[in-house]
């Protein structure tokens, strides 16, 4: 049985340029239309661009909207939004009822999902993980294999980096730095204050 397609690609086209390790890697992406109505989304809206079909899928009500960008090996499946002039892409996923907005970056092997928002002009990179109804914005970074779960906040121009997580409805912004020197997770608490 085959999946009754949501959106194709139409021939309006951008190219996107990678520096990666001193070479230049050059994606060209499609604007996305969509064939059929589905979440907020009506027959013949256009969306924003991806590099192929398996960049988004036909499943669920995922979309990429506006002037978003996504493409590489980056996934988005569920009923994820990405928006804006967003940009997903490397090997990051974005799944479940995720938002990715604004002129937010997430990209390596980052994951965001569940009711996670990334915005502004947050970075979310590496190995991070952002997830249940966590929130990243600003010009916040989450990096490394940082995590930023349950009901936290990470704003400003707060950094998480290294295996950090932090979880429950705790509060970084403004300067704060939180990595592995951080022995506990009071003193990470501790120096966003």
């Amino acid at each position: 049985m085959s999946i009754e397609k949501k959106y194709e690609l139409t021939e309006e086209s951008k190219q996107v340029h990678i520096l990666r390790f001193g070479m230049e890697y050059t994606h060209t992406l499609y604007r996305i239309r969509a064939l059929r109505n589905f979440g907020n989304v009506k027959a013949g809206d256009l969306g924003g661009y991806v590099e192929k079909e398996d960049n988004l899928s036909h499943y669920g009500d995922c979309w990429v909207g506006d002037d978003a960008l996504v493409y590489d090996n980056a996934l988005m499946h569920g009923d994820a939004l990405v928006s804006g002039c967003a940009e997903v892409y490397d090997d990051a996923r974005v799944y479940g009822d995720a938002l990715v907005s604004g002129n937010a970056d997430v990209s390596g092997n980052a994951q965001v999902h569940g009711n996670a928002q990334v915005y502004g002009n947050a970075l979310v990179y590496g190995g991070a993980h952002i997830y249940d109804n966590a929130r990243v914005h600003g010009k916040a970074h989450v990096c490394c294999c940082g995590v930023v779960c349950g009901e936290a906040e990470v704003a400003g121009n707060a950094l998480v980096l290294g295996d950090e997580k932090v979880c429950s409805g705790k509060h970084f912004g403004n300067n704060t730095k939180i990595d592995t020197n951080a022995s506990t997770q009071r003193d990470a608490q501790q120096i966003g204050q």
